[in-house]
């Protein structure tokens, strides 16, 4: 009979993982965390599952296609779940705050920035290029998405009537995502053909597929036993993660303990925003939008492009706390730095308090609306994976969650081509009119305000990053120096 071991098994509780040395690689994964979420699910995969060995290949997979289920970022997500693993609460909550963190104060500065220079030249003539550029970067999401999502002809059927609803139609975004989840739940028995499962598509990073060689082909039975069998040999090859799955697997769910955490994160969540309603009443600009980033938070699936034109749309004709092109300039914003793409509703939050301060200094009531946004988007993130985590094992292999995942993608295409649309026409011509014939919404440009420079922008941009392959910051930087110097050009 061997001896026994001196050093114990570690156990789920605490990961056999120091947790100041958890800390140091969160801090680490966040300051890294651009591109988008397949950088940062890349940045994720490859300081935990390759250096510190502390999850296996499969666990991190399976983790990622549970977080690609739940409305919000999936990398912030992916983070907060793994965290969770490794020590519980405090890990989960150390890793999602960190991850958020860098983003957050990095959009806090810009927006400051922002509100209170927004009028000099220097930088109007700096946004004049960025505008056309991050337009273009959201025409690569849709075909990027597109090539992913649109494998057979009832997803490509989801995606152009998604678009038609919301573009010509005007329905709200949350009804869209249920018809599609509805549609694709159903799918899974009537024709599961027809709605292929998303996780097939997850390489080992996840991600949107930027810089896979593989991604064409991922969806088809030789990419899928391909990607399978490499996925197999990496895991046969790999040290024993120090977090074994074995161990993971042996957290068992309870109702009780769901019904208690979501309950807990449920106050945490909506109880300030009840408090700053009871305080300020519903008509405060804070409480509306406590209310409209909540709701945001419960239907942003498919990644954030998919919700930036209802974001967008809602705060400039709605509340009327942006103009058409600024959305553009938060957009940006959130691009050129770490953290979620969905961070740009900071961005929204400090404009909308900024210009509706009733009373407090405008920089000041900013800040608190930055703050109002991030809680009332994020807070829900910690809701979803401290009630869901211990039922994430449950969930493999449920092929209706998937599909219907598959169809609100396919939605998402649509939803995503109507913010490139919207994008657009507000970047390339100074004035669009709205006009309502027979229940359907026309956009009409005025064609006497079309910005030629503002179009080749764009399209420069769009060929950099499809045909010439270059880095998204960088084409952004070059559209931005670009349209400066020909904005100062032709200034006065």
């Amino acid at each position: 009979m061997p001896p026994p071991s001196s050093t114990p098994e570690p156990t789920p509780a605490d990961g056999g993982v120091p947790f100041g040395e958890a800390v140091r690689a969160w801090v680490k994964v966040a300051v890294h965390s651009f591109g988008g979420p397949a950088g940062q699910i890349a940045v994720m995969h490859r300081v935990l599952v390759e250096e510190k060995r502390w999850i296996g290949e499969a666990r991190f997979l399976h983790a990622l296609n549970y977080c690609m289920l739940l409305p919000g970022p999936e990398a912030q997500q992916l983070a907060t779940y793994v965290g969770w693993l490794l020590h519980r609460v405090k890990g989960g909550l150390v890793a999602g705050g960190l991850f958020i963190l860098p983003g957050f104060l990095s959009i806090l500065a810009l927006s400051l920035l922002y509100a209170g220079f927004q009028e000099t030249t220097a930088v109007q003539a700096l946004f004049y290029g960025l505008k056309p550029a991050v337009l273009a970067v959201v025409a690569v999401a849709v075909v990027r998405i597109g090539r992913r999502a649109l494998r057979t002809p009832v997803m490509v059927a989801l995606a152009a009537l998604a678009f038609v609803a919301i573009f010509f139609l005007a329905v709200p975004f949350p009804w869209i995502i249920g018809a599609a989840a509805l549609v694709g739940f159903l799918g899974a028995r009537l024709r599961p053909a027809a709605f292929p499962d998303p996780a097939a598509d997850a390489g080992p990073v996840g991600g949107e597929g930027e810089g896979d060689p593989d991604r064409e082909t991922r969806g088809s039975g030789a990419g899928r036993e391909r990607e399978a069998g490499a996925s197999a040999a990496r895991e046969a090859a790999a040290p024993r993660p120090r977090v074994a799955d074995a161990l993971a697997a042996e957290i068992r769910p309870s109702l009780g303990r769901t019904a208690r955490a979501a309950a807990v994160w449920l106050a945490v969540w909506l109880a300030p925003l009840a408090l700053l309603r009871a305080l300020l009443g519903p008509e405060d600009v804070f409480v509306r939008e406590g209310l409209f980033f909540s709701k945001v938070a419960v239907v942003t699936f498919g990644g954030a492009y998919a919700v930036l034109a209802y974001v967008a749309q809602q705060a400039v004709d709605v509340f009327g706390w942006l103009a058409p092109g600024e959305m553009l300039d938060g957009l940006g914003m959130a691009e050129t730095t770490p953290g979620p793409l969905i961070q740009v509703v900071q961005f929204v939050g400090f404009m909308g308090a900024y210009r509706h301060a009733e009373g407090l200094d405008p920089m000041l009531a900013g800040v608190l609306g930055s703050l109002v946004a991030a809680w009332a988007t994020f807070a829900p993130c910690f809701l979803w994976i401290f009630a869901g985590a211990p039922w994430v094992e449950t969930l493999r292999g449920k092929r209706s969650l998937a599909t219907a995942l598959s169809a609100i993608t396919a939605a998402v295409v649509g939803v995503i081509l109507n913010l490139a649309v919207w994008f657009g026409l507000n970047t390339v011509f100074a004035e669009v009119g709205i006009r309502v014939w027979h229940g359907v919404r026309l956009y009409v440009p005025a064609w006497s305000t079309l910005d030629p420079a503002a179009f080749v922008i764009a399209a420069l941009a769009f060929v950099t990053l499809v045909r010439w392959k270059r880095g998204m910051i960088e084409t952004l930087a070059a559209s931005a120096a670009a349209g400066a110097l020909y904005s100062l050009a032709t200034a006065g």
